[in-house]
């Protein structure tokens, strides 16, 4: 998507002018202005029926690190959207049985004593045992060892030391085990004889990790709970995939804010309200973002409608379900069912990110903007509520949406319910950092609103725990069923 960033600039020109026409006084919306010059113009392509829609979604709500800096970027230096990121390689399997020479299996010794730097425990990779390998002269028995300690090693280089079942609410299969397979890195490796190189190959490459780790080296070994911390959070890292894609929504669930991030830039970062702790705490997820839908209509899940009385209160009087945008109906069967039309006051607001997920968790907008100004955000149902929403639904409207600014602007502002598809990938990230940079690049500490730090640290202090190849947890899925304000 060739000048895709230029339509960045235009989209955030845009939605500037519409936020502020959103959460203002006067709510008329007016044109965007250009924040960069556009490098080649946008193709305005055909937007959908925007009748209303069938099935109504219920729902609630490598490299140093550097400043994170949120300037103009120039388009020529920036795609907007992603590829796809997954891709299908053959899964882990050995040929031919590894041959280990003396001189690699050193190699790899001196890489497992070096691990505490990687927020790792080099006593899990039995290095005595290694080095008993070497000393015995015994080639069946060095092959043997130093095999299953490399495999380890890049098993928690690659995926992570903490055990699923300490990963509470994780939902993200991390792509790397496919990506990444170890039989064939290994190969590699013995054929190269670069064995360090091989197995750092499967670090993260976030600049986040990169500034844990160096905030690891600096603090020193007395300070316990502190480098247990950097390591769960190091750790953190090494469940998601190595490519987060070029283009990618991030959010931090206990910093409360949202990243829009272009080549490990951020380019625009938004206040979130999220799941209050509990069952409707925000869960851990990896998606894609499918469109954006302006004015988006909510179907009041049956919970409310019949579990609250909603229902029969509207039924018995249309004037309130007319003053409050809500639509009545009732199927063959006789299920009430009640929809709020689009309008400032619907419980999404005036946008939502299309991102399907069996959790029924999105991205939206909300007409209880008071609560951004609030520190403390643990607040909806488990939805992430945005501010300046109408900002980023017009941003990826144009930039990946394909639209015309103009165009967006207006369709954003008709008050009709209308789905924007993208055109390329979009991976939104909703992640749980409870040490990490914030958004103006320093790292900082931040609540464990949901404690989850808790079991990550005691599978931490544990002794290493063999693999199983479980990917996710086997928590319970639970779905949102309340409003998203």
């Amino acid at each position: 998507m060739a000048g895709a960033l230029g339509a960045l600039a235009l989209a955030a020109g845009a939605g500037a002018g519409a936020a502020q026409a959103q959460d203002g006084p006067a709510k008329q919306t007016r044109a965007p202005r250009d924040l960069l010059q556009q490098s080649e113009p946008v193709q305005v392509r055909q937007m959908p029926d925007r009748a209303q829609p069938r099935d109504q979604q219920g729902a609630g709500e490598q490299a140093l690190p550097r400043p994170v800096k949120r300037e103009a970027v120039p388009a020529s230096q920036m795609e907007f959207g992603s590829e796809a990121v997954v891709q299908d390689i053959p899964t882990d399997h050995f040929d031919v049985a590894p041959d280990w020479t003396t001189a690699q299996a050193q190699a790899l010794l001196a890489y497992v004593r070096k691990l505490d730097a990687e927020g790792l425990f080099p006593r899990d990779y039995e290095p005595v045992m290694l080095e008993a390998a070497i000393r015995s002269g015994d080639a069946e028995m060095l092959n043997d060892t130093a095999t299953r300690v490399f495999t380890w090693v890049a098993q928690d280089l690659r995926d992570g030391r903490t055990e699923m079942d300490a990963r509470r609410q994780w939902f993200v299969v991390d792509p790397d085990a496919d990506r990444l397979p170890i039989a064939p890195l290994l190969t590699e490796a013995l054929d190269t004889g670069d064995i360090a190189g091989a197995l750092d190959s499967l670090k993260p490459v976030h600049p986040d990790y990169v500034a844990l780790r160096e905030m690891l080296a600096k603090t020193p070994a007395a300070q316990k709970e502190k480098r247990a911390r950097i390591m769960a959070n190091m750790d953190r890292w090494r469940w998601l995939g190595q490519d987060l894609g070029r283009s990618y929504l991030l959010t931090n669930v206990p910093e409360y804010q949202l990243r829009l991030t272009v080549n490990d830039k951020i380019v625009r970062s938004y206040k979130t309200v999220v799941g209050k702790p509990g069952r409707t705490a925000t869960p851990q997820l990896a998606e894609i973002v499918e469109g954006v839908i302006f004015n988006p209509t909510w179907t009041v899940p049956q919970s409310i409608v019949v579990g609250e009385g909603l229902g029969a209160r509207l039924s018995n009087n249309p004037a309130q379900a007319a003053r409050d945008g809500y639509k009545v109906s009732k199927t063959e069967s006789g299920m009430t069912i009640v929809v709020q039309q689009p309008g400032e006051n619907n419980a999404l607001g005036l946008m939502k990110l299309d991102m399907p997920n069996e959790h029924a968790i999105f991205l939206h907008d909300t007409p209880s903007k008071h609560f951004f100004a609030q520190d403390m955000r643990a607040l909806s149902h488990g939805c992430i509520r945005t501010e300046r929403a109408l900002e980023l639904a017009l941003t990826l409207a144009i930039a990946v949406g394909g639209l015309d600014k103009d165009e967006a602007v207006a369709i954003s502002g008709s008050g009709e319910y209308t789905k924007v598809p993208l055109e390329k990938q979009l991976p939104v990230y909703i992640t749980y950092f409870t040490m990490a940079r914030d958004i103006d690049g320093k790292m900082r500490s931040f609540d464990d609103i949901y404690g989850r730090d808790a079991p990550v640290l005691a599978s931490m202090a544990a002794p290493r725990v063999m693999k199983t190849g479980q990917r996710v947890t086997d928590e319970e899925v639970v779905p949102i069923e309340a409003p998203g304000a």
